[in-house]
């Protein structure tokens, strides 16, 4: 069932969206040739530890318990990926998804970052990736149902020969990270049933993953690390949106470069 919030509730989850956009503006900072990617998810966790916050994402249940606060996903992967000892190098892409819990409402938001200067289509994809979410945040505002946003969506991605993934969708949010409704980025008749009405008070986590070859997928034997079928590069980009009688308003905002 859909929870719709209140003026009231949105106010306070955007202290939540506040806090993981500064998780990501910490990020932002330190990716960089030759840091590790769980130095990453370290600072990150000392942000929520120091303002009392509860990070979404470790412990998450799942065939082995998430082990940290943040996913970092490295070019091939998807979503999901585990922070550890990689090394960041030139040229790479850094998916940063984290989450956390405030006065006990939540925010989510996910970026995909350049380690320095990034190869044509890397650049290009990532492009593309932000131009998704921000049809999404446009469609939100103008359309009726999230049906008709998502073949917007489908239609930017189609036109530039990328794959949207359909495996992993968005959803609502609010008192819990994953609440009704699920929140697909693109439109078939299997995902149909998943089709809602835009209205005030919806919260959502919208989050388009977007890949440069085939949609298809493969987990890794960490249990968690979505990678591309055929290794090639992935983003990730996803705000926290609420749906007020004035529009869609970003919970998140600031999280990566601007969109509107």
């Amino acid at each position: 069932m859909i929870s719709l919030k209140s003026q009231r509730e949105i106010g306070l989850m955007r202290e939540a969206g506040q806090l993981v956009a500064a998780a990501h503006q910490i990020a932002a900072e330190m990716i960089k040739p030759g840091v590790k990617t769980s130095e990453i998810d370290l600072a990150i966790e000392a942000l929520f530890a120091s303002r009392n916050a509860v990070p979404l994402f470790k412990g998450f249940p799942g065939r082995v318990p998430f082990p940290a606060v943040t996913c970092i996903s490295v070019n091939e992967a998807i979503v999901h990926g585990i922070p550890g000892d990689y090394a960041l190098q030139p040229g790479d892409i850094v998916s940063v998804d984290t989450g956390c819990k405030v006065n006990g409402w939540c925010g989510d938001a996910a970026w995909s970052y350049a380690v320095g200067t990034v190869d044509a289509e890397s650049q290009r994809l990532m492009e593309v990736g932000q131009d998704l979410l921000r049809t999404a945040i446009i469609g939100l505002g103008q359309e009726k149902r999230w049906s008709q946003v998502a073949r917007r969506m489908m239609k930017v991605a189609k036109a530039a020969g990328f794959s949207l993934v359909e495996k992993f969708v968005g959803h609502g949010i609010g008192r819990e990270m994953h609440e009704a409704p699920q929140v697909p980025n693109l439109m078939n008749k299997s995902l149909s049933r998943d089709d809602f009405l835009i209205q005030p008070g919806l919260v959502l986590a919208v989050e388009p993953m977007l890949n440069a070859g085939t949609a298809d997928i493969r987990i890794l034997r960490d249990h968690w690390t979505a990678v591309t079928a055929d290794g090639k590069r992935s983003v990730h980009y996803e705000h926290t949106i609420a749906i007020t009688p004035n529009g869609p308003v970003l919970l998140t905002e600031g999280v990566g470069t601007p969109l509107l």
